[in-house]
Protein backbone atom coordinates (compact mmCIF):
# COMPACT_ATOMS: atom_id res chain seq x y z
CA UNK A 1 0.00 0.00 0.00
CA UNK A 2 1.45 3.34 -1.04
CA UNK A 3 1.43 6.48 1.08
CA UNK A 4 -1.18 7.91 -1.24
CA UNK A 5 -3.47 5.05 -0.28
CA UNK A 6 -3.33 5.91 3.43
CA UNK A 7 -6.69 6.12 5.19
CA UNK A 8 -7.34 6.96 8.82
CA UNK A 9 -10.82 5.58 9.51
CA UNK A 10 -12.87 3.02 7.57
CA UNK A 11 -16.56 2.28 8.03
CA UNK A 12 -17.20 -1.38 7.22
CA UNK A 13 -20.62 -2.86 6.49
CA UNK A 14 -20.39 -5.61 9.10
CA UNK A 15 -22.69 -8.63 9.46
CA UNK A 16 -20.83 -10.58 12.13
CA UNK A 17 -20.29 -13.52 9.79
CA UNK A 18 -16.96 -15.08 8.92
CA UNK A 19 -16.27 -12.99 5.82
CA UNK A 20 -16.79 -9.56 7.36
CA UNK A 21 -15.03 -10.68 10.55
CA UNK A 22 -11.93 -11.60 8.54
CA UNK A 23 -12.29 -8.38 6.55
CA UNK A 24 -12.37 -6.27 9.71
CA UNK A 25 -9.11 -7.81 10.87
CA UNK A 26 -7.57 -7.62 7.37
CA UNK A 27 -8.36 -3.89 7.12
CA UNK A 28 -6.63 -3.30 10.45
CA UNK A 29 -3.55 -5.22 9.31
CA UNK A 30 -3.36 -4.02 5.73
CA UNK A 31 -4.33 -0.37 6.18
CA UNK A 32 -3.22 0.19 9.80
CA UNK A 33 -6.46 2.14 10.18
CA UNK A 34 -9.27 2.46 12.66
CA UNK A 35 -12.22 0.32 11.53
CA UNK A 36 -15.76 1.24 12.49
CA UNK A 37 -18.15 -1.72 12.27
CA UNK A 38 -21.54 -0.64 10.93
CA UNK A 39 -24.33 -3.16 11.62
CA UNK A 40 -27.64 -2.52 9.88
CA UNK A 41 -30.82 -4.03 11.30
CA UNK A 42 -33.05 -4.51 8.25
CA UNK A 43 -35.16 -7.19 9.89
CA UNK A 44 -32.86 -10.15 9.33
CA UNK A 45 -34.40 -11.76 12.38
CA UNK A 46 -31.16 -12.37 14.28
CA UNK A 47 -29.99 -11.13 17.61
CA UNK A 48 -27.52 -8.39 16.71
CA UNK A 49 -25.79 -8.27 20.09
CA UNK A 50 -23.45 -11.19 19.20
CA UNK A 51 -22.37 -9.36 16.03
CA UNK A 52 -21.69 -6.22 18.08
CA UNK A 53 -19.68 -8.21 20.62
CA UNK A 54 -17.70 -9.94 17.89
CA UNK A 55 -16.77 -6.61 16.30
CA UNK A 56 -15.64 -5.33 19.69
CA UNK A 57 -13.57 -8.50 20.29
CA UNK A 58 -11.90 -8.03 16.91
CA UNK A 59 -10.81 -4.53 17.87
CA UNK A 60 -13.25 -2.29 16.03
CA UNK A 61 -12.65 1.31 17.08
CA UNK A 62 -16.41 1.83 17.22
CA UNK A 63 -19.49 -0.31 16.65
CA UNK A 64 -22.66 1.28 15.29
CA UNK A 65 -25.89 -0.73 15.33
CA UNK A 66 -28.72 1.02 13.51
CA UNK A 67 -32.36 -0.05 13.43
CA UNK A 68 -33.44 0.51 9.82
CA UNK A 69 -36.52 -1.72 9.77
CA UNK A 70 -39.22 0.94 9.49
CA UNK A 71 -37.17 3.01 7.08
CA UNK A 72 -36.56 -0.09 4.97
CA UNK A 73 -40.23 -1.00 4.74
CA UNK A 74 -41.69 2.49 4.36
CA UNK A 75 -39.07 4.17 2.17
CA UNK A 76 -37.75 1.29 0.08
CA UNK A 77 -40.03 -1.76 0.04
CA UNK A 78 -43.35 0.09 -0.22
CA UNK A 79 -42.19 2.39 -3.07
CA UNK A 80 -40.80 -0.61 -4.97
CA UNK A 81 -44.10 -2.45 -4.61
CA UNK A 82 -45.96 0.54 -6.07
CA UNK A 83 -44.27 -0.53 -9.30
CA UNK A 84 -45.17 -4.24 -8.74
CA UNK A 85 -41.51 -4.87 -9.50
CA UNK A 86 -40.47 -8.39 -10.50
CA UNK A 87 -37.04 -9.17 -11.93
CA UNK A 88 -37.13 -11.67 -14.81
CA UNK A 89 -40.67 -12.61 -13.92
CA UNK A 90 -40.00 -14.16 -10.53
CA UNK A 91 -37.62 -12.34 -8.17
CA UNK A 92 -39.20 -9.84 -5.77
CA UNK A 93 -35.82 -8.12 -5.30
CA UNK A 94 -35.44 -8.69 -1.57
CA UNK A 95 -31.64 -8.40 -1.46
CA UNK A 96 -31.44 -5.77 -4.18
CA UNK A 97 -33.72 -3.30 -2.40
CA UNK A 98 -31.89 -3.57 0.95
CA UNK A 99 -28.43 -2.72 -0.36
CA UNK A 100 -29.02 0.96 -1.24
CA UNK A 101 -30.48 1.59 2.22
CA UNK A 102 -27.58 -0.10 4.00
CA UNK A 103 -25.13 1.84 1.85
CA UNK A 104 -26.94 5.13 2.50
CA UNK A 105 -26.99 4.55 6.26
CA UNK A 106 -23.32 3.56 6.12
CA UNK A 107 -22.49 6.82 4.34
CA UNK A 108 -24.41 8.75 7.00
CA UNK A 109 -22.44 6.94 9.70
CA UNK A 110 -19.19 7.76 7.91
CA UNK A 111 -20.09 11.45 7.97
CA UNK A 112 -20.86 11.32 11.70
CA UNK A 113 -17.58 9.66 12.63
CA UNK A 114 -15.52 11.55 10.04
CA UNK A 115 -14.33 8.49 8.19
CA UNK A 116 -12.46 8.78 4.93
CA UNK A 117 -13.24 5.32 3.50
CA UNK A 118 -16.05 2.80 3.14
CA UNK A 119 -15.69 -0.98 2.89
CA UNK A 120 -18.01 -3.90 2.17
CA UNK A 121 -17.76 -7.69 2.11
CA UNK A 122 -19.24 -8.39 -1.33
CA UNK A 123 -17.25 -10.66 -3.63
CA UNK A 124 -15.94 -9.72 -7.05
CA UNK A 125 -18.34 -12.14 -8.78
CA UNK A 126 -21.69 -10.93 -7.49
CA UNK A 127 -24.13 -8.07 -7.85
CA UNK A 128 -23.75 -6.67 -4.34
CA UNK A 129 -20.36 -5.07 -5.02
CA UNK A 130 -22.05 -3.05 -7.76
CA UNK A 131 -25.05 -2.15 -5.61
CA UNK A 132 -22.96 -0.96 -2.68
CA UNK A 133 -20.45 0.97 -4.73
CA UNK A 134 -22.94 2.70 -7.03
CA UNK A 135 -24.68 3.96 -3.91
CA UNK A 136 -21.39 5.02 -2.32
CA UNK A 137 -20.30 6.91 -5.41
CA UNK A 138 -23.69 8.55 -5.77
CA UNK A 139 -23.97 9.70 -2.15
CA UNK A 140 -20.34 10.23 -1.09
CA UNK A 141 -17.99 10.37 -4.11
CA UNK A 142 -15.27 11.91 -1.95
CA UNK A 143 -14.86 8.74 0.15
CA UNK A 144 -12.40 6.00 -0.70
CA UNK A 145 -14.00 2.61 -1.44
CA UNK A 146 -12.25 -0.56 -0.28
CA UNK A 147 -13.43 -3.88 -1.70
CA UNK A 148 -11.22 -6.52 0.00
CA UNK A 149 -12.36 -9.41 -2.20
CA UNK A 150 -10.89 -7.53 -5.18
CA UNK A 151 -7.70 -6.57 -3.38
CA UNK A 152 -6.44 -9.36 -1.18
CA UNK A 153 -4.76 -12.66 -2.03
CA UNK A 154 -7.14 -14.72 0.12
CA UNK A 155 -8.49 -16.27 -3.03
CA UNK A 156 -9.78 -19.50 -1.53
CA UNK A 157 -11.85 -20.53 1.46
CA UNK A 158 -8.79 -22.28 2.90
CA UNK A 159 -6.68 -19.10 2.72
CA UNK A 160 -9.50 -17.07 4.28
CA UNK A 161 -9.74 -19.50 7.19
CA UNK A 162 -5.97 -19.59 7.57
CA UNK A 163 -5.76 -15.79 7.80
CA UNK A 164 -8.60 -15.76 10.29
CA UNK A 165 -6.96 -18.32 12.56
CA UNK A 166 -3.62 -16.50 12.41
CA UNK A 167 -5.28 -13.27 13.56
CA UNK A 168 -7.63 -14.62 16.20
CA UNK A 169 -10.89 -14.49 14.25
CA UNK A 170 -13.40 -16.95 15.78
CA UNK A 171 -14.13 -19.78 13.36
CA UNK A 172 -17.65 -21.12 12.68
CA UNK A 173 -18.29 -24.79 13.48
CA UNK A 174 -17.85 -27.17 10.55
CA UNK A 175 -20.94 -28.80 9.08
CA UNK A 176 -21.37 -32.43 10.05
CA UNK A 177 -21.35 -33.64 6.44
CA UNK A 178 -18.41 -31.46 5.44
CA UNK A 179 -20.41 -29.74 2.71
CA UNK A 180 -20.33 -26.05 1.91
CA UNK A 181 -23.01 -23.99 3.70
CA UNK A 182 -25.54 -21.95 1.82
CA UNK A 183 -24.82 -18.27 1.36
CA UNK A 184 -27.85 -16.64 2.98
CA UNK A 185 -29.11 -13.09 3.08
CA UNK A 186 -32.13 -12.24 5.23
CA UNK A 187 -34.11 -9.09 5.79
CA UNK A 188 -37.66 -8.03 6.52
CA UNK A 189 -38.77 -8.76 2.94
CA UNK A 190 -37.09 -12.09 2.22
CA UNK A 191 -34.41 -14.71 2.72
CA UNK A 192 -32.15 -15.73 -0.16
CA UNK A 193 -30.10 -18.91 -0.49
CA UNK A 194 -27.18 -19.44 -2.88
CA UNK A 195 -24.08 -21.60 -3.16
CA UNK A 196 -23.38 -25.11 -1.94
CA UNK A 197 -25.54 -27.75 -3.61
CA UNK A 198 -27.65 -24.99 -5.17
CA UNK A 199 -24.85 -24.28 -7.64
CA UNK A 200 -26.14 -27.28 -9.60
CA UNK A 201 -29.51 -26.19 -11.08
CA UNK A 202 -30.45 -29.85 -11.52
CA UNK A 203 -30.38 -30.47 -7.75
CA UNK A 204 -33.54 -29.70 -5.80
CA UNK A 205 -32.98 -27.77 -2.56
CA UNK A 206 -33.39 -29.69 0.66
CA UNK A 207 -36.66 -28.95 2.39
CA UNK A 208 -34.71 -28.23 5.58
CA UNK A 209 -33.09 -25.23 3.85
CA UNK A 210 -36.22 -23.09 3.96
CA UNK A 211 -36.52 -21.07 7.17
CA UNK A 212 -39.43 -18.67 6.71
CA UNK A 213 -42.04 -20.92 5.09
CA UNK A 214 -43.38 -24.42 5.72
CA UNK A 215 -43.63 -26.90 2.88
CA UNK A 216 -47.01 -26.43 1.19
CA UNK A 217 -47.88 -30.09 1.78
CA UNK A 218 -47.36 -29.59 5.52
CA UNK A 219 -49.34 -26.35 5.71
CA UNK A 220 -52.61 -26.24 7.67
CA UNK A 221 -55.53 -28.19 6.22
CA UNK A 222 -57.82 -25.25 6.91
CA UNK A 223 -57.52 -22.16 4.69
CA UNK A 224 -57.16 -18.73 6.24
CA UNK A 225 -58.97 -15.64 5.00
CA UNK A 226 -57.26 -12.32 5.45
CA UNK A 227 -58.46 -8.74 4.82
CA UNK A 228 -55.79 -6.29 3.64
CA UNK A 229 -56.39 -2.55 3.49
CA UNK A 230 -54.48 -0.15 1.22
CA UNK A 231 -54.09 3.61 0.91
CA UNK A 232 -52.15 5.15 -1.97
CA UNK A 233 -51.04 1.66 -2.99
CA UNK A 234 -49.42 0.94 0.39
CA UNK A 235 -50.57 -1.65 2.91
CA UNK A 236 -51.95 0.12 6.01
CA UNK A 237 -53.87 -2.60 7.88
CA UNK A 238 -54.21 -6.37 8.23
CA UNK A 239 -57.52 -7.77 9.51
CA UNK A 240 -58.55 -4.25 10.47
CA UNK A 241 -55.48 -3.60 12.61
CA UNK A 242 -53.32 -0.69 11.55
CA UNK A 243 -49.58 -0.60 12.21
CA UNK A 244 -46.32 0.72 10.84
CA UNK A 245 -44.92 -0.62 7.59
CA UNK A 246 -42.28 -2.85 9.22
CA UNK A 247 -44.75 -4.40 11.66
CA UNK A 248 -47.28 -5.07 8.88
CA UNK A 249 -44.69 -6.74 6.66
CA UNK A 250 -43.42 -8.90 9.52
CA UNK A 251 -46.97 -9.96 10.37
CA UNK A 252 -47.78 -10.78 6.75
CA UNK A 253 -44.58 -12.84 6.54
CA UNK A 254 -45.61 -14.89 9.55
CA UNK A 255 -49.15 -15.53 8.31
CA UNK A 256 -48.20 -16.35 4.72
CA UNK A 257 -45.18 -18.39 5.77
CA UNK A 258 -47.22 -20.83 7.81
CA UNK A 259 -49.34 -21.50 4.70
CA UNK A 260 -46.30 -22.34 2.56
CA UNK A 261 -46.51 -19.22 0.38
CA UNK A 262 -43.60 -17.40 -1.21
CA UNK A 263 -40.94 -19.93 -2.26
CA UNK A 264 -39.14 -19.30 -5.55
CA UNK A 265 -36.29 -21.27 -7.14
CA UNK A 266 -34.89 -19.57 -10.21
CA UNK A 267 -31.85 -19.05 -12.41
CA UNK A 268 -31.29 -15.35 -12.94
CA UNK A 269 -29.04 -13.12 -15.02
CA UNK A 270 -26.54 -11.29 -12.84
CA UNK A 271 -25.58 -7.74 -13.77
CA UNK A 272 -21.94 -8.80 -13.99
CA UNK A 273 -22.78 -11.16 -16.86
CA UNK A 274 -23.12 -14.69 -15.53
CA UNK A 275 -26.13 -16.80 -14.69
CA UNK A 276 -26.72 -17.74 -11.07
CA UNK A 277 -29.23 -19.90 -9.25
CA UNK A 278 -31.02 -18.48 -6.24
CA UNK A 279 -33.78 -19.67 -3.95
CA UNK A 280 -35.93 -17.05 -2.30
CA UNK A 281 -38.57 -16.92 0.42
CA UNK A 282 -40.80 -13.86 0.23
CA UNK A 283 -44.08 -14.88 1.87
CA UNK A 284 -45.48 -11.48 2.79
CA UNK A 285 -44.33 -9.86 -0.43
CA UNK A 286 -45.96 -12.57 -2.53
CA UNK A 287 -49.34 -11.98 -0.88
CA UNK A 288 -48.86 -8.24 -1.09
CA UNK A 289 -48.22 -8.35 -4.83
CA UNK A 290 -51.30 -10.49 -5.51
CA UNK A 291 -53.56 -8.27 -3.39
CA UNK A 292 -52.23 -5.07 -4.92
CA UNK A 293 -52.85 -6.36 -8.44
CA UNK A 294 -56.42 -7.24 -7.50
CA UNK A 295 -57.08 -3.75 -6.15
CA UNK A 296 -55.41 -2.10 -9.13
CA UNK A 297 -57.66 -4.03 -11.50
CA UNK A 298 -60.52 -2.16 -9.85
CA UNK A 299 -59.02 1.32 -9.55
CA UNK A 300 -56.50 1.87 -12.37
CA UNK A 301 -57.29 2.92 -15.93
CA UNK A 302 -56.38 0.22 -18.43
CA UNK A 303 -53.82 2.39 -20.27
CA UNK A 304 -52.15 3.29 -16.98
CA UNK A 305 -51.92 -0.43 -16.19
CA UNK A 306 -50.43 -1.15 -19.62
CA UNK A 307 -47.92 1.67 -19.33
CA UNK A 308 -46.88 0.50 -15.88
CA UNK A 309 -46.51 -3.08 -17.15
CA UNK A 310 -44.34 -1.80 -20.01
CA UNK A 311 -42.09 0.17 -17.67
CA UNK A 312 -41.99 -2.24 -14.73
CA UNK A 313 -39.27 -4.56 -16.14
CA UNK A 314 -37.01 -1.55 -16.71
CA UNK A 315 -37.62 -0.35 -13.16
CA UNK A 316 -37.00 -3.84 -11.74
CA UNK A 317 -33.73 -4.07 -13.65
CA UNK A 318 -32.62 -0.70 -12.27
CA UNK A 319 -33.29 -1.91 -8.73
CA UNK A 320 -31.58 -5.26 -9.38
CA UNK A 321 -28.52 -3.57 -10.87
CA UNK A 322 -28.10 -1.21 -7.93
CA UNK A 323 -29.27 1.97 -9.62
CA UNK A 324 -31.72 3.01 -6.90
CA UNK A 325 -30.21 6.49 -6.69
CA UNK A 326 -30.15 7.02 -10.46
CA UNK A 327 -32.18 9.86 -12.03
CA UNK A 328 -34.05 7.41 -14.26
CA UNK A 329 -35.22 5.30 -11.29
CA UNK A 330 -36.33 8.42 -9.46
CA UNK A 331 -38.20 9.63 -12.55
CA UNK A 332 -39.99 6.29 -12.93
CA UNK A 333 -40.77 6.31 -9.21
CA UNK A 334 -42.67 9.58 -9.57
CA UNK A 335 -44.75 8.06 -12.33
CA UNK A 336 -45.54 4.93 -10.32
CA UNK A 337 -46.31 6.97 -7.20
CA UNK A 338 -48.74 9.12 -9.19
CA UNK A 339 -50.45 5.99 -10.51
CA UNK A 340 -51.23 4.88 -6.97
CA UNK A 341 -53.27 7.87 -5.83
CA UNK A 342 -56.55 5.98 -6.25
CA UNK A 343 -55.29 2.54 -5.21
CA UNK A 344 -57.29 2.67 -2.01
CA UNK A 345 -59.52 -0.02 -0.56
CA UNK A 346 -59.71 -3.53 0.80
CA UNK A 347 -58.82 -6.94 -0.62
CA UNK A 348 -59.70 -10.25 1.01
CA UNK A 349 -57.48 -13.21 0.19
CA UNK A 350 -57.63 -16.90 1.03
CA UNK A 351 -54.31 -18.57 1.85
CA UNK A 352 -54.14 -22.34 1.50
CA UNK A 353 -51.22 -24.72 1.02
CA UNK A 354 -49.03 -22.43 -1.02
CA UNK A 355 -51.84 -20.75 -2.97
CA UNK A 356 -53.42 -17.30 -2.86
CA UNK A 357 -57.03 -16.82 -3.95
CA UNK A 358 -58.58 -13.38 -4.27
CA UNK A 359 -62.02 -13.53 -2.66
CA UNK A 360 -63.11 -9.90 -2.89
CA UNK A 361 -61.94 -6.38 -3.57
CA UNK A 362 -63.67 -3.08 -2.82
CA UNK A 363 -62.77 0.59 -3.21
CA UNK A 364 -64.50 3.96 -3.00
CA UNK A 365 -62.29 4.92 -5.96
CA UNK A 366 -63.35 2.01 -8.15
CA UNK A 367 -63.67 2.43 -11.93
CA UNK A 368 -65.89 -0.64 -12.08
CA UNK A 369 -69.54 0.04 -12.92
CA UNK A 370 -71.93 -2.87 -12.51
CA UNK A 371 -74.56 -0.83 -14.36
CA UNK A 372 -72.33 -0.69 -17.45
CA UNK A 373 -70.98 -4.23 -17.31
CA UNK A 374 -74.18 -6.09 -16.43
CA UNK A 375 -75.67 -8.70 -18.76
CA UNK A 376 -79.10 -7.63 -17.58
CA UNK A 377 -81.09 -4.54 -18.60
CA UNK A 378 -78.85 -1.53 -18.02
CA UNK A 379 -81.67 1.02 -18.52
CA UNK A 380 -79.87 2.67 -21.43
CA UNK A 381 -76.52 3.21 -19.72
CA UNK A 382 -74.72 1.63 -22.66
CA UNK A 383 -75.92 1.62 -26.27
CA UNK A 384 -74.79 -1.70 -27.72
CA UNK A 385 -75.25 -0.36 -31.26
CA UNK A 386 -72.20 1.86 -30.66
CA UNK A 387 -70.05 -1.26 -30.67
CA UNK A 388 -70.57 -1.73 -34.41
CA UNK A 389 -68.76 1.46 -35.36
CA UNK A 390 -66.05 0.74 -32.78
CA UNK A 391 -65.41 -2.66 -34.35
CA UNK A 392 -65.33 -1.24 -37.89
CA UNK A 393 -62.76 1.38 -36.97
CA UNK A 394 -60.54 -1.16 -35.25
CA UNK A 395 -60.87 -3.53 -38.23
CA UNK A 396 -59.89 -0.89 -40.78
CA UNK A 397 -56.15 -1.39 -40.46
CA UNK A 398 -56.62 -5.15 -40.63
CA UNK A 399 -58.59 -4.83 -43.86
CA UNK A 400 -55.98 -2.54 -45.42
CA UNK A 401 -53.19 -4.92 -44.48
CA UNK A 402 -55.08 -7.87 -45.95
CA UNK A 403 -55.77 -5.98 -49.22
CA UNK A 404 -52.07 -5.19 -49.57
CA UNK A 405 -51.19 -8.86 -49.04
CA UNK A 406 -53.68 -9.85 -51.76
CA UNK A 407 -52.20 -7.30 -54.19
CA UNK A 408 -48.72 -8.60 -53.50
CA UNK A 409 -49.88 -12.19 -54.01
CA UNK A 410 -51.35 -11.17 -57.40
CA UNK A 411 -48.01 -9.70 -58.49
CA UNK A 412 -46.17 -12.87 -57.58
CA UNK A 413 -48.42 -15.11 -59.68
Amino acid sequence: MSAGDSVQRIVLAFSGGLDTSVILKWLQVEYASQVVAFIADVGQGEELQPAKERAEQLGASEVIVEDLRERFAAEYVWPMFRANALYEGGYLLGTSIARPLIAAAQVEAAARCRADALAHGATGKGNDQVRFELAYRSLAPQLRIIAPWREWDLNSRARLLEFGREHGVPMPPARADGSAPYSMDANLLHISYEGGELEDPAVAPANSMWLRTVDATAAPDQPEELALEFAGGDLIAIAGERAGAAELLAKLNEIAGRHGIGRVDLVESRFVGMKSRGCYETPGGTVLLAARRALESLTLDREVIRLREDLMPRYATLVYNGLWFSPERELLQKLFDQSQLFVNGKVTVRLYKGSITILSRASDDSLYSSRLSTFEDDSGAYDQNDAGGFIKLNALRLQLSRLRDQRQAGKDE
